[in-house]
């Protein structure tokens, strides 16, 4: 049966609610909770959750219910799905039903689930999904973490504690591991794999309880005393083995790791702060986050992504009084001009330019006075423009960098002139992953792109007998649209029988590059490819004017797919010679923008903000053309 919460307060007793309160509590499934009915609320936020088992999925509604407390016009009712897709389906109809305005959900399976995400967002109810990715962009927003990360990052403090020299670890699985933990698990098993020198033992417990931990550890007394430190992938799970290494005289002995980093008693930052873990991986719930961008949503707001990579940090006793400080801190933005040093890599393509236009047009209107430099695609000029905007003493640097690799030296020189530096439209690898280098990412999902790409090509473009022959045209060595858009590609076209790439080459995002590619197939080849995919509209623009003045025709003898769905390629496709192009949104000055002025206010970054982008091919590009900005 629905029951009434309120926020640790007691029920008030409002007739004139009691009726839509009684049809929620006969018509909504047997677990969920309404909170207390305010007076006056504008909005309702229907929040249903996979299951209230999970300690994290617990605190998640709590700091929800904490945000909305101190919001008059906005209520929130939850509902829980117990684990069952079917009643969680039930309990999003009974939200809405109940006049939601805005649902958030975390959804039971992810894959399953996609669908009747994609129904209420399609009848333009806006969703927010936490914790597991639905496949495609049909949500408003996701906000989540990257588990295998937080993995990662306990795989590389423990591997640089036990230092050269190695050491035993017991990694503390479960037989019913949630999502969560078998992603964090991953993460972690595959940094411990890197290091040859340290010993991995995986101990498995019956569920992923405190007793369970407890019982386990206390029963591998023999194996747990020869480890030097102890995994655990959740709060919860550590506190049960910490428990058990005292009542069997190994605490301090042997040391513990964990991930989640929840505040509160006997949660994982109390634990650093006792010493009885030796360090946790703090893992955002992400209430606050989703409860802001709501407001931002419902609001009609300019500035939501697509998607938020939410950062998780390592906290031990060195780092423990600042995390919780910063964790506590309020934000506020006293709306003063902010000085901002913008470093491009050129202006190589219409996309660019699009972007361009859209920073600039946000910079005035957001109240930044922007400084944009432009390096002619070379890394050396770009770090030339950083070290000129340290000079200057600019509140903030952004960069599209060239190439993703060799950044180390120059973002330090940021950090220590005390700048932060924020990464668009392009990302980099920071050597020895520090990540407070750079505070976040803002810009497009180009693994995504590429899944996208050969997932159209899959449902579009069947294979028929032979495999269908493939030439990539690629951007510029070393950037990260290059790597990761043909990973993301290679991850569908691995697992899709029918396909091979049997030509790559670089095409330096530019129209010349794509042209020259074909151009020089052709010189030293008979034409056998069946399916062009460029990383970028001017490569794949090129490669159809080439095509044309050797008579080769687009779309009949050969498919080409792109990236970004600039205004020249919709014109192509409405020529039917384009065949599809993924969008790559370069209209991402207000998320920009909002980014500089969140952090210059002093909110802590996400790890990651990702743009909305679509899919569109011949069959939509004539009724879209005259929409496209750019």
């Amino acid at each position: 049966m629905v029951t009434m919460g309120g926020f640790r307060k007691s029920l008030i007793s409002i007739v004139l609610a009691a009726g839509l309160l009684a049809c929620l509590l006969n018509a909504c499934a047997p677990a969920g909770t309404a909170d207390e009915t305010k007076t006056g609320s504008k909005y309702i936020i229907g929040v249903s959750q996979a299951n209230m088992r999970e300690e994290w999925r617990i605190a998640l509604i709590d700091e929800l219910k904490e945000a909305a407390d101190s919001e008059e016009d906005i209520q929130i009712i939850t509902a829980d799905a117990t684990g069952s897709v079917s009643k969680q389906v039930q309990d999003i109809d009974n939200l809405i039903n109940y006049g939601s305005d805005l649902i958030i959900i975390s959804p039971v399976d992810e894959k399953k689930m996609a669908s009747k995400i994609k129904e209420i967002y399609n009848k333009d109810v806006p969703v927010i999904v936490m914790d597991r990715a639905v496949e495609g962009f049909d949500y408003t927003l996701y906000i989540g973490p990257d588990n295998q990360v937080v993995g990662r990052q306990a795989g590389d403090y423990v591997a640089n504690r036990l230092g050269d020299n190695g050491g035993r670890v017991v990694a503390l699985s479960s037989k019913s591991m949630s999502i969560q933990g078998t992603e964090r698990m991953a993460g972690f098993l595959g940094t411990m794999e890197e290091n040859s020198q340290i010993n991995v033992e995986s101990l498995y417990m019956e569920s992923e309880s405190k007793d369970a931990a407890y019982d386990l550890i206390c029963a591998s007394k023999e194996k747990v005393e020869r480890a030097d430190i102890i995994f655990a992938y959740s709060d919860n799970v550590a506190l049960g083995v910490c428990d058990a290494l005292r009542d069997s005289g190994l605490e301090g002995t042997v040391q513990v790791v964990d991930c989640d980093g929840f505040k509160g008693e006997d949660e994982g930052m109390d634990l650093v702060k006792e010493g009885r873990l030796l360090a946790t991986v703090s893992c955002p719930i992400g209430g606050n986050e989703a409860f802001d961008y709501a407001k931002s949503i419902l609001k009609n707001e300019s500035g939501v992504p697509k998607q938020v990579i939410l950062r998780s940090t390592l906290i031990t006793v060195g780092n423990i009084n600042e995390a919780l400080g910063q964790m506590d801190a309020n934000y506020e933005d006293h709306g003063q001009t902010i000085d901002v040093g913008f470093s491009q890599p050129g202006k190589e393509s219409n996309w660019r330019l699009a972007n361009i236009k859209s920073v600039s047009e946000s910079a005035r209107a957001f109240n930044i006075n922007l400084h944009m430099e432009y390096a002619d695609q070379s890394q050396a000029k770009q770090f030339e423009a950083i070290r000129g905007f340290i000079d200057e003493g600019v509140d903030v640097i952004i960069v599209s960098p060239v190439v993703g690799d060799g950044w180390e030296g120059i973002l330090t020189q940021a950090k220590d002139a005390g700048i932060p530096v924020i990464m668009s439209d392009r990302d980099v690898t920071i050597e020895g992953e520090d990540e407070s280098l750079r505070t976040t990412y803002i810009g497009a999902d180009f693994m995504e792109e590429g899944r996208r790409a050969m997932q159209w090509l899959r449902d579009n473009v069947p294979a028929k007998g032979k495999a269908l022959k493939i030439m990539e045209l690629k951007g510029n060595a070393g950037a990260k649209p290059t790597l990761e858009r043909g990973q993301g590609f290679r991850n569908i076209l691995n697992q899709t029988p029918g396909y091979e790439i049997e030509y790559s080459d670089y095409g330096d995002f530019t129209f010349e590059g794509g042209r020259e590619v074909v151009s020089q197939y052709l010189d030293e080849n008979e034409w056998d490819i069946d399916i062009i995919y460029a990383h970028n509209d001017d490569m794949a623009l090129g490669a159809i004017e080439e095509l044309k003045a050797r008579g080769i025709m687009p779309d009949q003898k050969v498919t080409v797919i792109s990236v970004d769905a600039t205004k020249a390629a919709f014109e192509s496709m409405v020529a039917g010679e384009l065949s599809c192009s993924v969008e790559c949104n370069p209209i991402i000055g207000d998320q920009l923008m909002k980014a500089v002025r969140d952090l210059v206010a002093g909110k802590k970054m996400p790890y990651k903000i990702i743009t909305e982008e679509k899919v569109y091919d011949q069959s939509v590009a004539e009724s879209l053309i005259k929409s496209r900005e750019y």
